[in-house]
């Protein structure tokens, strides 16, 4: 049996010793595939807001959102991450996960970190997902993203930036922290899953900002350069979270997607 246990909308996981907390939205219709949420870089179950809710409502898809190691209220962080933490994701803390939450062959909704791990998992596995639903993806390391990240680090420092994620994690310090420290940590210059993109069989939607802070249209061509057939959509007065940024526009475009899939 999986080691989960249920409290209130919550369902709790554990793999590789590590607890993680979920959230499942029932599927209003079955037919469809489930779509499987995966946050940024300082992200979480709660740090969706009512995005998951709002797609839910929209598609009828069964949803599961969960918070990686180190984020919302899941295990804390207890160690320096390492370069290939995105890669240890997808390749054992994903399938374990969707192994026993029984989600099989998901639509992978990703957000910057998680659009990464998206890519990382399709690639990994083939025929693993429906489809990808890419916000913000980084393929590759830009100086605009490190820039950004180093702007991160002193508004964390000079700001109240600390209190506001402390509504999302239980500790803010150590997600933060281990987030920051290996984007800006001189070994993760030279981090690149381009080639990965080249495995990838399922839909791909991409999106991103025009105001991205953390990312370039450089990225979106990328993707599009080894996935000809990829949708790519770039919003205006958008910054690097189109789900918050312009989430009607998003919904749209997903809900368009999806409704495009299940026409084939």
């Amino acid at each position: 049996m999986p080691d989960v246990r249920r409290e209130a909308a919550l369902e709790w996981y554990v793999v590789e010793g590590r607890r993680l907390e979920a959230r499942r939205i029932p599927a209003r219709v079955c037919s469809r595939p489930p779509i499987v949420f995966l946050h940024e870089g300082l992200g979480s179950v709660s740090h969706w807001r009512d995005f998951p809710e709002r797609v839910a409502a929209a598609t009828g898809s069964e949803i599961f959102v969960y918070s990686r190691y180190g984020h919302g209220r899941s295990s804390l962080l207890q160690e320096a991450r390492g370069v290939s933490y995105m890669h240890h994701e997808a390749a054992v803390v994903l399938p374990s996960l969707l192994k026993q939450a029984d989600i099989r062959q998901p639509v992978l909704l990703g957000h910057s970190d998680g659009a990464s791990i998206a890519i990382l998992y399709a690639a990994t596995f083939s025929n693993s997902a429906a489809a990808l639903i890419l916000e913000a993806p980084h393929v590759f390391v830009e100086d605009l993203t490190l820039d950004g990240i180093a702007a991160a680090r002193t508004a964390y420092l000079a700001t109240d930036l600390p209190q506001k994620l402390a509504r999302y994690h239980d500790d803010a310090d150590r997600t933060f922290w281990g987030w920051n420290d290996i984007w800006l940590n001189p070994q993760f210059r030279f981090w690149n899953i381009e080639h990965y993109l080249d495995a990838i069989r399922c839909p791909v939607l991409v999106i991103q900002g025009e105001d991205d802070e953390y990312g370039t249209t450089r990225q979106l061509a990328a993707v599009q350069a080894r996935i000809p057939a990829s949708e790519v959509a770039l919003f205006p007065e958008c910054k690097h979270a189109p789900h918050r940024d312009q989430p009607e526009l998003t919904l749209r475009r997903i809900v368009a997607f999806l409704e495009s899939l299940l026409a084939e």
